[in-house]
């Protein structure tokens, strides 16, 4: 018998090595909105085995792992709001465990028409611009703009759970809500989109700003000022908040994406190794698991 069958055998009930995951993609940046409004940033693609999945998929499959094998992790981070007029916000980047690839979250759109990126859930656009598609099997389109005297409610950023809302008169789209997992032991949602800014034209023009979906969706800025959009919440590979403008034509930058997470469950009778390069702890055991959650960071893991 092999080294890693002997040190398998060993293992109480010789239990198998089947490792749970949930894979979150970083979280796409919401636009630049000096000179009117922007599309919030979509969620980080969503792909997990516990509960639910995102983009209304079935469960993925848990993986059948070896001891004492590394298995390279990568938790993607968030993308940066756009700075500078008629620039959507960046992408964020994509997380990985073992085989499975989250597809990192798509940017929102901002001024003349430049549409949100496609990505594990799709940015939100600005004015009438189609609608940025997500990932199937991980996350939803973002939303539409709605061209209103200049004033552009942008669409909410595409969630894991939900498409992000279309911005209408003068109300700009929420985020889409995101997905709830028991992974970690407890339910906890993860993956909302950005909520989508409102333009003011001018005074006495006061629309309604777009919120953040469930699962760390960061809201847009407040109607009327030049404050920046809010981010999206850290692993959670939510989408960061629109911006708007103020009646006297400035705006503030989108919202930052959240940074995405990998969390991994597996029988209690193992233990991880966390390597080099990785931000993350092990649980105690509960109810026959341990969970790992890995934060941040690029590296291998092991099992022994």
């Amino acid at each position: 018998m092999s080294l890693i069958g002997i040190i398998a055998s060993s293992k109480l009930g010789v239990v198998p090595l089947t490792v749970d995951y949930l894979v979150i993609a970083g979280g796409g940046a919401a636009g630049y909105g000096s000179d009117g409004s922007s599309g919030g940033g979509g969620a980080g693609g969503l792909r997990c085995t516990v509960t639910n999945t995102g983009g209304g998929g079935a469960l993925e499959s848990a993986l059948s792992l070896s001891l004492a094998t590394n298995y390279t992790v990568t938790v993607g981070a968030g993308g940066s709001g756009a700075v500078g007029a008629n620039n959507r916000g960046s992408n964020g980047v994509d997380s990985v465990f073992s085989t499975i690839t989250s597809t990192k979250g798509g940017g929102g759109g901002a001024l003349s028409g430049t549409k949100g990126n496609n990505g594990g859930s799709g940015g939100g656009n600005y004015n009438n611009a189609t609608a940025s598609s997500g990932t199937a099997n991980q996350g939803y389109a973002g939303g539409t703009g709605n061209n209103n005297l200049s004033r552009y409610p942008s669409g909410g950023g595409g969630g894991a759970g939900a498409v992000g809302a279309n911005g209408a008169t003068t109300v700009a789209g929420n985020g889409g809500n995101g997905v709830a997992t028991s992974i970690s032991g407890s339910s906890v949602t993860y993956g909302g989109g950005g909520g989508g800014g409102y333009g003011r034209e001018s005074a006495g023009s006061v629309g309604t700003r777009g919120l953040g979906g469930t699962g760390g969706g960061g809201d847009a800025a407040a109607v009327d000022t030049t404050n920046n959009g809010s981010n999206g919440s850290a692993n959670t590979g939510g989408g960061g908040g629109g911006t708007g403008q103020s009646s006297s034509g400035s705006g503030g930058q989108g919202g930052n994406g959240g940074s995405g997470v990998v969390i991994l469950r597996y029988p209690d009778s193992y233990t991880i190794t966390i390597g080099a390069g990785l931000t993350g702890t092990e649980s105690a055991a509960s109810g026959g698991y341990k969970r790992a959650t890995i934060t941040a960071g690029t590296g291998n893991v092991s099992w022994a």
